[in-house]
């Protein structure tokens, strides 16, 4: 049985609305178990006998699509996966910065957007290559106005890659820590 957090993008924004009691019946529907969601921005634990990540990214972004209407987009990873990404997030915390990991189904991507990453500005955000995924701080009073922000939010992203507040990141290990 392998642990698994699935990151959904664009939920709970934009007119997408979906309720983390019903996000995991139907994840429970599909056969998994100790399901679980964290806050409502679409992140949703769950344990499953399937070790095949495509077969399981491909089941949620179909079931999510039937049951709530829209496209559906997953980051699918393991719970070692994502509490890797926390504990080697090569930043310091700063007053009045955000902390994000960006995470990404296909590496070429996260490939292309550190590579096509404007030249930032160290004063108000910046950005370095992890294992699968790119760390992002960034000012606060720069945020989603910030060139990588706006760089990430291009649509040829939007099916493969979705950030989380390391806040967030936290908060997800800390309910799915051992009992």
């Amino acid at each position: 049985m392998t642990r698994y957090i699935a990151l959904l993008r664009g939920v709970n924004v934009g007119g997408i609305v979906i309720r983390m009691n019903e996000l995991a019946r139907m994840v429970e529907s599909l056969g998994h178990d100790d399901v679980r969601t964290v806050l409502a921005s679409g992140n949703v634990l769950f344990t499953s006998t399937d070790t095949d990540s495509l077969r399981l990214k491909a089941g949620l972004e179909g079931a999510l699509s039937d049951t709530f209407d829209y496209q559906a987009w997953v980051v699918l990873l393991t719970r070692d996966q994502l509490a890797d990404a926390v504990q080697t997030y090569p930043f310091e915390p700063r007053p009045g910065w955000h902390s994000y990991v960006l995470f990404g189904s296909d590496p070429a991507r996260l490939d292309e957007l550190w590579q096509n990453a404007p030249t930032l500005d160290p004063d108000d955000e910046r950005v370095s290559v992890g294992d699968g995924v790119l760390n992002w701080q960034v000012r606060r009073d720069v945020g989603v106005k910030s060139p990588f922000s706006l760089l990430t939010a291009k649509a040829r992203y939007k099916s493969s890659t979705t950030n989380r507040n390391l806040n967030t990141l936290h908060k997800i290990l800390d309910l799915d820590s051992p009992r």
